[in-house]
């Protein structure tokens, strides 16, 4: 056996890929679309060799309500290279930073279509550092 991918639904494509790919800094990897079924597959994945992890984002062209989100779907992970920089960089972007990486080592942002998304340091924790350090959080994720 063999895991393939995550599929998430979203309601604006080109949202999801400003999230994805411009902000979070995920790579389109393929993409198929039926005209018959009406939707647009979008793969992703890091690009990096040898690693097979997709996201498959599911648009359905004729959906217009948000989908329901519940915590229940639990989260994606990606490890980082520097959890501050990356978090810098989504909150250039206007992404908030929900849960910061007080801890160095830890954080969670959410999608536009709210799917939740955690951070987490490569290797050990950086030493602690403003502004995250005594940052709340925000919402939930």
């Amino acid at each position: 056996m063999r895991f393939l991918h995550t599929m998430l639904r979203v309601k604006d494509l080109d949202r999801a890929l400003d999230f994805y790919v411009e902000k979070l800094g995920l790579v389109e990897l393929r993409r198929h679309s039926n005209e018959g079924g009406r939707f647009t597959l979008v793969f992703l994945g890091t690009g990096q060799q040898g690693d097979p992890a997709e996201i498959e984002l599911t648009y359905n062209w004729d959906h217009t309500d948000d989908y329901s989100v519940g915590r229940n779907f639990g989260h994606l992970a990606f490890q980082v290279e520097n959890i501050y920089e990356a978090c810098e960089r989504l909150r250039e972007g206007g992404v908030t930073i929900l849960r910061p990486p007080r801890d160095g080592r830890m954080a969670f942002v959410r999608s536009p279509d709210q799917h939740s998304v955690e951070l987490l340091q490569r290797g050990d924790a950086l030493p602690p550092a403003e502004p995250w350090a005594s940052m709340p959080n925000t919402g939930e994720w």
